[in-house]
């Protein structure tokens, strides 16, 4: 039993307060729980006696007190951890062996790209949840993963997609060095983010679209470059001329939301030559989805007759899981979640191509500012 607890620091008194912790552990003792461990969660450094005080009034050894200080980024938290020992005293508690320390080598070498970037690029959040950070906490996450792997900092610019029309898309997205349209559903705010799509294709803006941003992508493109002028999806729209976005059939009698969820890992073959292919070093992947609503494939000929690349496909369905457009700088689109599968020492390998598409998108723009203020 782990018990985590916080240490408040008075100000005016200049001091740590433990009596907190002490009736929090007391009470749980009245339960039957007691700590095996206690961790001080704590803005100032604790000093041995205040550690001493905890073990005694608290009945653990003093080594079992862990002090948690607050730190810039929660990747630094294992470190401390190691530096508490917490580890070790963990080990020895459960009577397990203890062998030499982690080097952690690729983790220090990702908290050094993190902590000291060399560069800084601007991504555009496209969503409906832009007020609700942990809406999309597994992309921005990701998003750190990639920066670190491109020694960049990455900054989460939140656009709300319902606040995007025609007449403005240019002002709120013209200092953009990237644009991602997150995952979601629903009609509320999708002539946004299709909107936005368009702004990004035509200016060669890098974009990145997950799961329903791959779909607006793909109405964005049968609208304005395959001429299906009505085309969408039929969760917008069930009467769409072109439903260029569909259920599959065997998914369309069954009622319940849930019995239609596409869910769990799939493989994807990925063209040979294609960005896809470049971005994974492979054309054979798995990638975790959690979707109802599928590329149209009714509609291939003439998306590949306008110049769109069905990049990765199903290898069992025939299902189109990713799309992109050749001689773009970046315009790819996935059916699946790549942010799910993103760690420290594993970033998903689209994120952190995305992310350096941004980043030579900044550099070329910060070199042309260069040569305008020379001139």
């Amino acid at each position: 039993m782990i018990h985590l607890t916080l240490i408040p620091y008075l100000r005016a008194a200049k001091e740590l307060k433990t009596k907190p912790t002490q009736h929090s552990v007391r009470l749980l003792s009245e339960y039957g729980v007691h700590a095996d461990i206690i961790v001080c969660r704590t803005e100032e450094p604790m000093y041995r006696d205040l550690k001493k005080k905890i073990a005694l009034f608290c009945n653990v050894k003093i080594e079992a007190v862990i002090e948690m200080n607050d730190v810039s980024t929660i990747y630094e938290v294992p470190l401390e951890m190691m530096r508490e020992k917490l580890d070790v005293t963990v080990l020895q508690r459960l009577h397990l062996p203890v062998e030499k320390e982690p080097e952690l080598v690729k983790w220090r070498e990702f908290l050094d790209k993190l902590k000291y970037p060399k560069s800084k690029v601007t991504i555009g959040l496209i969503g409906k949840y832009v007020e609700l950070q942990d809406a999309y906490k597994s992309i921005l996450e990701s998003f750190i993963h990639a920066g670190a792997m491109n020694e960049c900092k990455v900054v989460v610019q939140n656009i709300h997609s319902e606040h995007i029309t025609p007449e403005n898309v240019a002002e709120k997205l013209k200092n953009l060095d990237g644009l991602l349209v997150a995952p979601g559903f629903g009609h509320r705010g999708i002539e946004g983010k299709i909107t936005a799509i368009q702004y990004a294709r035509e200016n060669q803006l890098p974009f990145f679209g997950i799961c329903l941003g791959m779909q607006m992508a793909v109405v964005e493109y049968a609208r304005n470059v395959v001429g299906l002028k009505d085309a969408h999806s039929v969760e917008m729209n069930p009467e769409t001329a072109f439903p260029v976005v569909n259920l599959m059939e065997e998914q369309k009698k069954v009622t319940a939301k849930g019995g239609t969820m596409r869910l769990g890992a799939y493989a994807c073959d990925l063209k040979p030559g294609s960005k896809a292919a470049e971005i994974y070093a492979s054309t054979a992947i798995t990638e975790r989805h959690r979707h109802r609503y599928e590329f149209n494939n009714d509609f291939i000929g003439q998306f590949e007759s306008a110049g769109l690349v069905l990049s990765g496909r199903n290898p069992e369905s025939g299902l189109v899981e990713m799309i992109e457009i050749p001689g773009h700088p970046f315009f790819v689109g996935c059916q699946f979640h790549p942010e799910l599968k993103s760690t420290v020492e594993a970033p998903a390998p689209i994120f952190v191509s995305f992310v350096k598409a941004a980043k030579q998108t900044a550099e070329a723009r910060n070199e042309k500012l260069a040569i305008t203020d020379e001139k």
